[in-house]
């Protein structure tokens, strides 16, 4: 059940009857104190949040009210309590959303509003959206985590802008006030607090095409570079939802850029060394994609046990025994694997006869000086195999 920073007031008749009618509620402190007189018994939400989900659920068949703020149902824990009941296990009685309310503080069009829950995420996860001109409502879990982005808006070089801190919108304590993110001096911000930010700056921008500048990734040399990853992520074709196989990932560029085509995508890293393992890690979490999942190991040993991809790229560790592995995965499965060596490219052009798809030579110059003058300095030739099971 969503319930307001307003309280008893706010309460609707069927959230009154879900009180009257339960024998035990439980939520967090400051809302279990905003509840009128009830005779059910009043739990305070333990930490870590999973522990009390585990808690609710050992309720299973009697009368329990779960307080949640606003919409459950929008960065909210609605979807995690739910996922693991019944349909009729169920009835969610939602308040209104903190993104609603901001926005109808400032002025602000929702649809044209990033809006983002980092009640327990990185704050990196802004980073694909930090551009001048754009907006963002953040839930934030406290003051001091407000004041944390704040510090990491200026790091990246937006410290212009202009941040609204809204907190306990709908109540009685509602206060908003503005200040920008170099200039933040607010220490004592109440929970539940919200931020509404008008970017401004001359920070970096991430793009959003792919091939993005290899500086972006930390490196140690293994990196599919700029041109090559953009012909490899579009070879790939990223669709909304899909899992990648990134085998030999290196500096994880590959995997990171297919998360960051679409929110939804999802993407499992292969890499023996553990060195690289958590340089890609890291790569992915600077990103703002520190859902990529990193696994430790050898292919194709390795890939026992993963989900099933819709897609795969092979960037480092061709052999035939992963090779092999890999045609025999499910139809419409979408491979596609670089080669450097002379002995990895005999073994693409044998898939390539016996499976068909398409041989791609890459051979890619760079301008560079050469005495008092400019020459061509030329990188290894790549040959990419590329195909739809």
């Amino acid at each position: 059940m969503g319930i307001g920073e307003d309280g008893p007031a706010g309460l609707c008749a069927a959230s009154r009857d879900a009180l009257d009618a339960a024998t035990h509620v439980i939520g967090a402190p400051r809302q279990l104190a905003l509840l009128p007189a009830i005779a059910a018994t009043q739990e305070a939400w333990p930490v870590p949040f999973a522990d009390g989900v585990e808690r609710l659920l050992a309720r299973r068949g009697t009368p329990t009210v779960m307080l949640a703020s606003g919409d459950p149902f929008w960065f909210g824990a609605g979807g995690t309590i739910t996922a693991r009941l019944d349909r009729g296990e169920w009835v969610a009685l939602p308040a209104r959303s903190t993104f609603a309310l901001a926005a109808a503080r400032l002025g602000w069009r929702i649809e044209d509003t990033a809006c983002v829950g980092l009640h327990a995420a990185p704050l990196t996860r802004l980073r694909p959206l930090l551009a001048p001109g754009q907006r963002a409502i953040v839930l934030l879990r406290d003051g001091a985590a407000a004041c944390e982005l704040a510090r990491y808006l200026a790091a990246q070089g937006f410290g212009e802008s202009v941040i609204h801190v809204l907190e306990a919108l709908g109540g009685a304590r509602e206060r908003v006030r503005t200040t920008t993110a170099d200039g933040w001096r607010l220490d004592d911000v109440a929970h539940p607090v919200a931020l509404g930010i008008a970017l401004a700056g001359a920070g970096r921008v991430l793009s959003g095409a792919s091939g993005r500048a290899d500086d972006w990734f930390a490196h140690d040399g293994q990196l599919t570079k700029r041109p090559q990853r953009a012909l490899a992520l579009s070879a790939l074709a990223p669709r909304a939802g899909e899992l990648l196989w990134d085998v030999g990932t290196g500096s994880g560029s590959i995997a990171i850029e297919w998360l960051l085509s679409h929110p939804h995508n999802r993407a499992i890293a292969v890499e023996r060394d553990p060195v690289r393992s958590a340089r890609a890690r890291a790569n992915a979490a600077a990103l703002g994609v520190d859902r990529l999942m990193l696994v430790e190991g050898a292919a194709p040993a390795a890939l026992t046990g993963l989900a099933a991809p819709d897609a795969v790229f092979v960037g480092g560790g061709l052999s035939r025994a992963l090779l092999d592995r890999l045609v025999a995965l499910r139809r419409g499965t979408r491979l596609v694997a670089h080669a450097v060596t002379l002995e990895s490219e005999v073994l693409l052009a044998e898939c390539h006869a016996a499976h068909g798809g398409t041989l791609l030579r890459i051979e890619l110059a760079e301008a560079a000086a050469l005495g008092a003058r400019r020459g061509w300095r030329a990188h290894y030739p790549i040959v990419q195999w590329s195909a739809t099971l």
